[in-house]
């Protein structure tokens, strides 16, 4: 897990993370309970894809498993872009590629220090009691 968290940046930077990650999970929680609670047709790559936004936009605001959770919601997101544009239309003149490039950035820097892979997965302290010698 040390090779996907190189370093989880602090302060001001690790603000701006936790930004980008709410912006985009919560982008992705509401396209995807659009798309489960919309209609009442709903078939199944519909409600697959929902279920897969509303996880992955939860699972972005919480910060956990972030480059993964990245990856795979920016490759969803291009599935819906080229197989059904019209899905995205109502959210944006150019539906998904604002979150497909947001998505790779997060994918590309990491959670930041404001998140459950920081606390899971961030660097420790060891100290090592000294010997008593006698």
């Amino acid at each position: 897990m040390q090779r996907w968290y190189a370093k989880f940046p602090r302060g001001l930077p690790a603000l701006g993370l936790l930004v980008l990650r709410v912006a985009v999970g919560a982008r992705l929680l509401s396209e995807g309970l659009a798309c489960l609670l919309g209609s009442l047709t709903v078939n199944f790559e519909v409600s697959a894809l929902g279920a897969l936004a509303v996880g992955a936009g939860a699972c972005f605001v919480l910060g956990l498993l972030t480059p993964l959770v990245a990856g795979v919601s920016a490759l969803g997101e291009m599935a819906v872009y080229l197989w059904h544009p019209a899905w995205g239309a109502p959210f944006s003149d150019f539906p998904n590629l604002e979150i497909i490039a947001v998505a790779i950035a997060v994918a590309l820097l990491g959670p930041g220090a404001i998140s459950i892979d920081a606390y899971l997965f961030g660097r420790r302290k060891i100290v090592i009691a000294r010997a008593v010698r006698s």
